[in-house]
């Protein structure tokens, strides 16, 4: 392992180890978290309420040394709450623009799907090219930009089905269950203690990466190694998606090279400096679990993506 490899792996256990001092378990959303920051995509944290995603968010951001914002999505918020708005001042007579949440490193969007349609739309221009159009002019958001999103499944009540396009912009998708046993006997001994899981400064977690460090972390991930058999591998597993009898939509060659992408940083992150088909296996579900659209049969007899995804790993060919 080389030194620079090391190096991340460290951020890795350092990140892991702060957000320890409040969450209990979930080292699985956690990994995702930092891939997606790595690749500089977005993440959506799903899970039914009461599971610490929030928590989870705000507790990875008191992590890294970047401007944060929270946004709680309502049914009433405008499209103007996010983006900001231009407004005249008298005293000047010139119109002058107030940015909203969006212009921040890390925006923490709490339960996203109790948004209508209209208010979703104005975050695909910003998630996708990091800009956003306000009065005919672009306006460039900070670098880096991460959307950590929260929502709860779709089957709850006041919830929206996010659109397809703004499903594809979230690089991975992470499923919050429900802690085992001695996790929670855990977690309620910190509670019986009097752990306020409103403040999370008073659990002591410190900052342990500014942007510097997670520049240089993207730049190593890039340079991470990849062999043409696990490039064929990639492509294997991505056309298994588009033939397979349960697949109406099959994974896109966007979606073919975002897994390309978290494949790379998660090796980084694993302190290895060559992709091996470990790391793809580990990231398929997270990448593509919410870009795979299931026949509606199929879904009525209880399939999910992860279930097909999964049955398309252990029948694709893994290269030696």
């Amino acid at each position: 392992m080389s030194t620079d490899a090391a190096t991340h792996q460290d951020l890795l256990a350092d990140v892991r180890g702060e957000i320890a001092k409040v969450i209990i378990g979930q080292d699985d959303i956690v990994d995702g978290l930092l891939v997606a920051l790595i690749v500089g995509g977005h993440a959506l944290v799903e899970g039914v309420p009461g599971t610490a995603k929030t928590l989870l968010a705000t507790t990875l951001a008191a992590t890294l040394d970047l401007d944060v914002r929270r946004v709680q999505f309502t049914p009433d918020l405008m499209p103007s709450d996010l983006i900001g708005r231009v407004i005249y001042r008298q005293e000047t007579g010139q119109f002058v623009f107030h940015e909203g949440p969006l212009f921040t490193n890390l925006l923490i969007g709490d339960e996203i799907n109790r948004t209508p349609p209209k208010t979703q739309a104005a975050l695909l221009e910003a998630m996708q090219e990091r800009q956003v159009s306000v009065e005919g002019h672009s306006r460039q958001l900070p670098d880096p930009f991460l959307v950590v999103a929260t929502q709860n499944p779709v089957e709850y009540e006041g919830t929206y089905p996010l659109p397809e396009a703004q499903v594809d912009r979230f690089l991975v998708k992470l499923s919050v269950g429900y802690p085992d046993a001695e996790q929670e006997r855990a977690m309620l001994g910190r509670h019986d203690a009097g752990f306020d899981a409103t403040d999370v400064a008073s659990a002591g977690v410190r900052a342990v990466a500014d942007a510097a460090a997670v520049e240089r972390a993207r730049a190593a991930a890039t340079a991470v190694r990849v062999d043409d058999r696990i490039i064929s591998y990639l492509v294997d597993l991505a056309r298994a998606t588009r033939t397979s009898p349960s697949v109406q939509l099959g994974i896109s060659p966007r979606g073919l090279a975002m897994l390309l992408h978290t494949s790379k940083s998660w090796t980084l992150l694993r302190g290895r400096e060559f992709v091996t088909p470990d790391e793809v296996q580990a990231m398929v579900l997270p990448t593509w679990r919410h870009r795979l659209v299931l026949r509606p049969e199929v879904e009525l007899e209880g399939a999910t993506p992860d279930n097909v995804l999964r049955a398309l790993l252990r029948a694709t060919p893994v290269p030696r």
